[in-house]
């Protein structure tokens, strides 16, 4: 048996788990969509990522829209298809996995997206309340202050907390290590941000590829 923090699942389901998890999150959708909507590899511009923020940076919003929308997905796939076979425990390795294959895909040379939309979807399959207040939380700090990964970060700071309160334990403790990983991908914009030079939501096309 592995533990997961308190969880207790066999090594064999955990293991296809997190890899069932990890093979569906490193699909780069906002790289397929990218080039499938004409606009090239979205690795070369802006921060260099392959997630939906990173997309909309071309101006086109539809692939932006299906780039997030298919990313969240992902989540909710690898999260229900485990939880089918293996269980609740289980899904939760999945869900760990999918959120590393979208940071870190075997096929992009582990260099993916920022796990926004992916633990969105993650969190809608695991607690839908506890995604949207999340999700809630995002919007009200993008409202205020404009800024896409302050929000996100702040989003991903709160989540445990909410886990908690919804007496969702294991979840929370899921919640803290995702939320750890958020900060590790996020971690130039968090020298922007304390630099004062982090680009603002409609801001200029030069501060957003800074």
């Amino acid at each position: 048996m592995t533990s997961f923090w308190t969880l207790e699942v066999g090594w064999p389901d955990a293991t296809v788990s997190l890899l069932t998890g990890y093979l569906l999150g490193s699909i780069p959708f906002g790289l397929i969509l990218s080039f499938a909507f004409g606009e090239g590899d979205v690795r070369k511009i802006g921060s260099h990522s392959i997630g939906a923020t990173n997309v909309l940076r071309t101006g086109n919003y539809a692939a932006a829209g299906l780039t997030l929308l298919f990313d969240a997905l992902k989540g909710v796939a690898a999260v229900l298809l485990v939880r089918h076979f293996f269980g609740d425990d289980a899904a939760l390795f999945a869900a760990l996995g999918a959120f590393l294959g979208h940071l870190f895909p075997l096929w992009l040379g582990f260099k993916g997206g920022k796990g926004i939309a992916v633990s969105l979807g993650i969190l809608l399959a695991i607690n839908w309340p506890v995604a949207l207040i999340a999700f809630a939380s995002w919007g009200a700090v993008l409202a205020v202050f404009r800024i896409s990964s302050l929000s996100a970060l702040v989003a991903a700071v709160l989540t445990p907390i909410y886990m908690v309160l919804f007496h969702r334990i294991h979840e929370a403790e899921l919640a803290v290590l995702l939320a750890v990983l958020v900060f590790i991908a996020h971690r130039e914009n968090i020298r922007r941000l304390l630099n004062g030079t982090e680009p603002k939501v409609g801001g200029s096309k030069s501060a957003a590829t800074s």
